[in-house]
């Protein structure tokens, strides 16, 4: 079994006995020997950071006041982020899981689990997914977003004034009618063009280069991979469905896991079983049903946000 994987589920075992309210002093003590070790030690800090996304607000009379401003318009955001200025270590941001101001303070952001649909100004559809932040900026000469964090898919209509959308890589283009899916990676930028064309200039890169309809790629700040057929996979979300053609298992975990707070892990024995199917993203623990009563594994909910799919003894396949 990978390693990494044994030790989070041990970490989360420690967490489970020790938050039971029955856990003897040997217990303690075996506890704080296994902790020595290093990776250990680095499991049991994902356990705890994870688990603090479970701490509720309700406590923090500031971080209340400054959550409610932020979800109003414009005018009373400077107020919001002057409050937030106020509080030590920038606890609400990391409270919130998000990890820069420009996110926390984004015109549009959806939580973990959500997605949203928006028609801008000029008539744009704009779909968020999942734990998503972006600016949107139109003026008399361009149209403008920003990408912070997340997943976007654009339809825009003809228009005289050029799209531009800004992520940490470089900038995308589009003049005329398209539709297009854009994703937002540590260090890489995903593009999914589905109808028109879309230009990326990387930030370091002298040439731009054109992504046609039915083509996908991927970009960093000084390069551009090799465009590749688009997957229909990467606009089903904004239809609320996660699509699953023969996707190993582990890759469909990995994928679900950003519609739900917690981890969500899957067990190397069973990570490339196959997974087909088209399944709702806004109800994740049928999707989890789904999952075991069709594949051979069983659901570990070792803590009530901490899920582990392992195999279950049966055998077949998806």
């Amino acid at each position: 079994m990978n390693a990494d994987y044994r030790v989070l589920q041990d970490a989360a075992q420690w967490f489970a006995v020790l938050q039971s309210g029955s856990a003897s002093e040997a217990d303690r003590l075996a506890w704080r020997s296994w902790l020595r070790e290093p990776e250990h030690a680095a499991a049991w800090q994902r356990v705890e950071r994870i688990s603090g996304q479970f701490q509720p607000l309700a406590d923090d009379r500031i971080a209340r006041s400054a959550s409610r401003l932020l979800q109003q318009r414009q005018p009373n955001r400077r107020q919001a982020l002057k409050m937030l200025s106020l509080m030590s270590g920038g606890a609400l941001v990391l409270a919130t899981g998000l990890t820069s101001w420009r996110e926390w303070a984004a015109d549009q952001r959806t939580a973990v689990g959500e997605v949203r649909d928006l028609r801008l100004a000029d008539g744009s559809q704009l779909w968020l997914n999942t734990d998503s932040a972006v600016d949107v900026a139109f003026d008399r000469h361009v149209r403008q977003l920003s990408l912070y964090r997340g997943e976007l898919l654009l339809d825009i209509p003809d228009e005289s004034r050029p799209l531009r959308l800004l992520t940490a890589e470089g900038r995308l283009q589009a003049r005329q009618h398209a539709r297009f899916a854009v994703r937002q990676y540590h260090g890489l930028t995903q593009l999914n063009v589905f109808a028109g064309a879309v230009e990326i200039q990387p930030t370091s890169l002298g040439a731009s280069q054109t992504i046609a309809s039915g083509q996908q790629t991927s970009f960093g700040s000084d390069f551009v991979q090799p465009a590749q057929a688009v997957q229909a996979a990467s606009q089903a979300w904004a239809d609320g469905v996660l699509l699953a053609d023969n996707q190993r298992l582990e890759d469909f975990v990995a994928e679900l896991g950003r519609y739900r707070r917690g981890y969500i892990g899957c067990d190397p024995r069973i990570a490339d079983l196959r997974v087909v199917g088209a399944f709702p993203l806004a109800d994740t623990e049928r999707v989890l049903d789904a999952l075991a009563s069709t594949l051979p594994l069983r659901i570990n909910r070792r803590l009530p946000w901490w899920i582990s799919l392992e195999p279950s003894g049966r055998t077949g396949d998806a």
